[in-house]
């Protein structure tokens, strides 16, 4: 089964391209959500992509896009950074579904269902994003490029021991949780007297 994560290897170029193509088809069509298998959202998305043109729809059928965001994770003592989904199971396809009239278009109907991992559209009568909702999903994978979101592990007033750096092996408490950053304020206890001392996340670890 395929992982909800994807190591990041190199930079995020695929990720740039797609929101900026996301955002120039935004004015081409409507933006769905559609239902996937668990695990099949990339290659869902891999198939709508090759075959809309090959099976002559690209002009009702523009953009399938997965949101991903980059998440910091510690493994072993070192940082690594995941892609994670931001709606697993699910993937976002923009495209001109109805008619003039509100009709469904049979061939855009019959190809997204068609689609290898594909489970269906949400409800009978399908209806697309707003364009706040379209704008905010866009807003965030752009906001997720610039900067991975380090994953949180911790709660203020938690215990916990310095595993790293010029602080090594003392104890303290958090104060403070700068998720944007990355980092800890503990309250750590140096010759006696209780000091701010700031970490980041993966230079701390649970005081058992």
């Amino acid at each position: 089964m395929e992982s909800n994560t994807e190591t990041i290897e190199g930079g995020s170029a695929d990720e740039t391209n797609d929101v900026e193509v996301a955002e120039e088809q935004q004015a081409s069509g409507n933006w769905y959500v559609v239902q996937t298998l668990s695990g099949q959202e990339m290659k869902a998305q891999e198939s709508i992509e090759r075959r809309r043109t090959l099976e002559e729809v690209d002009d009702v059928v523009f953009k399938a896009l997965v949101p991903m965001e980059p998440v910091t994770e510690i493994k072993q003592g070192k940082k690594t950074t995941v892609n994670k989904k931001i709606y697993p199971g699910y993937i976002l396809i923009n495209m001109t579904l109805y008619d003039e009239q509100r009709n469904i278009h049979e061939r855009v109907w019959n190809f997204i269902n068609d689609t290898q991992g594909i489970i269906g559209f949400i409800g009978q009568n399908p209806q697309p994003l707003s364009e706040e909702e379209v704008t905010e999903i866009l807003a965030q994978l752009e906001r997720d490029e610039e900067a991975a979101r380090p994953k949180i592990n911790y709660e203020i007033g938690e215990a916990v021991k310095i595993k790293d750096g010029p602080f090594q092996s003392c104890e303290g408490k958090i104060e403070e949780i700068d998720p944007h950053r990355g980092r800890l304020k503990l309250s750590v206890s140096i010759f006696g007297r209780s000091a701010p001392v700031e970490v980041e996340y993966w230079q701390v670890e649970r005081d058992e």
